[in-house]
């Protein structure tokens, strides 16, 4: 029974990807827009955790404020749900055209030096596109992570999707394993490391939009140990559709940092870029879950 569940379950979600790949963009927008007021009057999908996650940060919004912004937090969030099905359909000139790394070059000359880099960046506009513009932009093998889906049907055709353009795809769970594998050529490894971590007890605690904040250990963790450098990439939504983003050195020589202290550069350059556009980075996470243990 779980085996023909998990059929249908593939078939509609062909079926739906297909639909949207069909869909012009200016009319994917469209029902986005449909989407976003579905999912925040009708089903009100994690609303009380956005609205309590926006009452409790820094921002000091008034009503009205607080109100334009969860109108733009949910047409933010169904464009990136609708945008990353459709790039299942997605060619490498729309994806170029789309999602433009303006600045290539910063991370091209580690590439001709032979060195390996860690790519960091939040849940900001279109992560999702990625894992298809940066190997296109750059010189580097791309080594992207991911968890996997339990339905293996789907998971693997999202697999096949993300990795047409070249990037190799490793299961989350073998983080620490990739980076040993793919250690004999300058490899970019993404980490999106803003989720809420796992393992709570090694978890680097700090002060992250006016609350205090468990961050993930990995991404230190492995730059310090392969003394990878740690760049940061900022993802501006410059309209809808089109995304430009622009890299920048966290820590060039990781091996000489002090414990937490790659973690405190991401943290600082990830607040500042979303206050500058709040909007763009998914307050629907239950990020802040987790309390710190007080002895």
């Amino acid at each position: 029974m779980k085996i023909v569940t998990h059929y249908i379950s593939y078939f509609l979600f062909l079926l739906f990807a297909g639909i949207i790949g069909i869909m012009p963009f200016r009319v994917m927008y469209v029902f986005s827009d449909f989407v976003a007021w579905l999912l925040k009057d009708v089903l009100k999908y994690r609303r009380s955790v956005a609205e309590e996650n926006l009452n409790l940060s820094s921002l000091n919004l008034t009503g009205e404020e607080k109100k334009k912004l969860i109108r733009e937090i949910y047409r933010n969030l169904s464009d990136i749900l609708l945008e990353g099905i459709k790039s299942f359909s997605m060619n490498k000139k729309q994806v170029l055209k789309r999602h433009k790394v303006l600045n290539p070059e910063l991370v091209n000359t580690y590439a001709e030096e032979g060195k390996s880099v860690i790519l960091v960046t939040g849940h900001l506009g279109n992560w999702e596109w990625g894992s298809l513009s940066a190997g296109i932009h750059t010189s580097f093998r791309i080594i992207g992570f991911y968890k996997p889906m339990k339905n293996k049907l789907i998971n693997a055709f999202i697999c096949r999707s993300r990795a047409r353009f070249g990037t190799v795809l490793a299961p989350i769970r073998q983080t620490s394993l990739s980076f040993e594998k793919y250690a004999d050529k300058p490899s970019m490894f993404l980490m999106a490391a803003d989720q809420n971590p796992t393992k709570v007890a090694l978890s680097h605690w700090t002060s992250f939009m006016g609350r205090d904040t468990a961050f993930l250990h990995g991404p230190e963790k492995h730059a310090f140990n392969n003394n990878h450098p740690v760049i940061f990439t900022e993802i501006n939504r410059i309209k809808r559709g089109y995304y430009q983003l622009v890299l920048s050195v966290l820590i060039d020589n990781p091996a000489n940092c002090a414990p937490g202290e790659i973690t405190e550069k991401y943290v600082r350059k990830l607040e500042a870029v979303i206050l500058q556009n709040p909007g763009n980075w998914l307050w629907t996470h239950r990020r802040w879950k987790h309390k710190r243990a007080t002895f």
